[in-house]
């Protein structure tokens, strides 16, 4: 593996008279080539995918050189091109990467779940550091891919759940590490998602469409089936069907399941089962509950969580007010503790006890706080590929929460049938058949991750205990 960049640049500022009189900016050659930051350099960002979260991304970027933008809808991109009108537009990120070549440091990436992981690897792959959107990856298999590439290139990684930057998330984490409600055997997270957001439990269109003019929509299907444009698909839309998106555990797990995966450092479940009604193979369900049951460690008890989208919710805990709701209105988090409850919405947001008195007190800090907390989860990125800090959500940590999340998925399409995970050999231990779930099966060229998942096809189904694949908690 390369030498360590970070431990380059603080050997560089540590290095007595001689770095004293350096310039202040170390020329890239320097440092080992254009995926190497001198400190006192902005970063040369590029976004592929900038017409829905890519904005949102990029706009918090601002601070540094936005030099290429590439989404393969250059309409729904329009305003974002007008945003950074000095950045050099194209349709397909290869051609970007081609021409661009070393102007590039950074990646952003916020297209459809269903390019994630091959986008990642090619940049990865070419030096870039990479920020992608949640979920990190469409499938089981390609999160621990996209791990493993970033392991061997050794560039700076981060997913985009905000709230794990967030000052609210990291609170929660210390009231529940200092004990606060006691030992947590079980957890509901919940989430408004799909209604009113995008459809879901619907068939696929019976008409054929023509793209719009500024559309490549060969692009656009990525490893996908060669399905007909229609606008059913896209924009945003894509993300109820099975082939483009996952559904509401895409867009809300890793805000609201990552804080109790976290603060309880759950690692994998033991077992996993999906319920739902009506789910026809092509479109995620309007609503679903997921039930994972997570082992006990050393330092707690087993824990039950229960998953469940489309507004279903847990029953309110006892001593709750009549008239208020639980949570936020995109969804919540209740932890069932043995000496009270804790209620809190997205981001760890608006925490409430039962009984109230156990939120009196501040908890004691545990965790560093974020520079400009949710706001500043980009910027961490960026301090980090300046080697001034660590991300908070690189791949080491957002991979197997990407897994944990989408094995869900893999339960519903499985007949909705309980499922037991081996990390190791990324593959379902009791039931061989749902394999094929883990992994996109027969992906278009030239859209397929070669060796990466090639490679790891299931090794053994031997077992039915969850492995303990090291999972970092920042």
């Amino acid at each position: 593996m390369a030498s360590s960049r970070r431990s380059f640049l603080k050997t560089l500022a540590t290095a007595g008279t001689a770095a004293a009189a350096a310039p202040l900016v170390v020329p890239r050659h320097v440092l080992g080539g254009p995926g190497y930051q001198a400190p006192s350099d902005t970063v040369n960002v590029a976004g592929i995918g900038v017409g829905g979260m890519g904005k949102y991304n990029l706009d918090h970027l601002k601070s540094q050189n936005i030099v290429a933008l590439a989404d393969a809808d250059h309409d729904y991109a329009s305003e974002v091109f007008e945003t950074f009108s000095d950045a050099d537009t194209f349709y397909d990120y290869r051609r970007m990467f081609d021409e661009m070549g070393d102007q590039i440091d950074a990646v952003v990436i916020a297209t459809p779940d269903h390019t994630h992981a091959k986008i990642a690897i090619d940049a990865m792959r070419r030096g870039k550091h990479v920020y992608v959107q949640k979920p990190l990856t469409w499938s089981v298999a390609e999160a621990q891919a996209v791990e493993q590439v970033a392991r061997e290139t050794g560039v700076v990684t981060q997913m985009g759940n905000q709230g794990h930057s967030g000052d609210a998330g990291r609170r929660i984490n210390e009231y529940i590490r200092s004990g606060r409600i006691g030992d947590v055997e079980q957890v509901h997270v919940w989430t408004d998602r799909p209604v009113g957001w995008w459809p879901q439990g619907v068939d696929l269109p019976k008409t054929v469409q023509r793209p719009p003019d500024k559309l490549k929509w060969d692009l656009f299907l990525g490893p996908a089936p060669n399905e007909p444009y229609h606008e059913a698909f896209h924009p945003f839309r894509w993300r109820g069907w099975v082939q483009y998106g996952t559904g509401a555990v895409g867009d809300m797990a890793a805000h609201l399941l990552d804080h109790p995966w976290w603060a309880l450092e759950l690692g994998y479940p033991t077992t996993v089962e999906t319920t739902a009604a009506n789910f026809n193979g092509v479109s995620w369900p309007d609503a679903a509950r997921v039930y994972y049951d997570f082992p006990a460690t050393e330092d707690r008890p087993g824990v039950e969580l229960t998953w469940s989208t489309g507004g279903l919710k847990p029953e309110r805990p006892e001593g709750w007010p009549e008239d208020e709701t639980m949570g936020t209105s995109s969804g919540g988090v209740l932890y069932e503790g043995t000496e009270g409850t804790l209620v809190h919405g997205k981001w760890g947001n608006q925490p409430r006890f039962v009984p109230e008195s156990l939120g009196k007190e501040d908890p004691p800090q545990m965790f560093d706080r974020i520079e400009n907390g949710a706001d500043g989860h980009e910027m961490n990125w960026i301090r980090a590929i300046r080697g001034e800090t660590e991300p908070v959500s690189d791949f080491e940590y957002a991979a197997p929460l990407t897994e944990v999340m989408l094995l869900g998925l893999v339960s519903l399409r499985a007949g909705q049938r309980k499922i037991q995970y081996d990390p190791e050999s990324v593959s379902i231990t009791n039931l061989p058949d749902a394999d094929q779930y883990l992994r996109r099966q027969n992906p278009r060229a030239p859209w397929a991750l070669d060796d990466e998942i090639a490679s790891r096809q299931p090794a053994s189904k031997q077992g039915s205990a969850p492995a303990s694949r090291s999972v970092s908690q920042p």
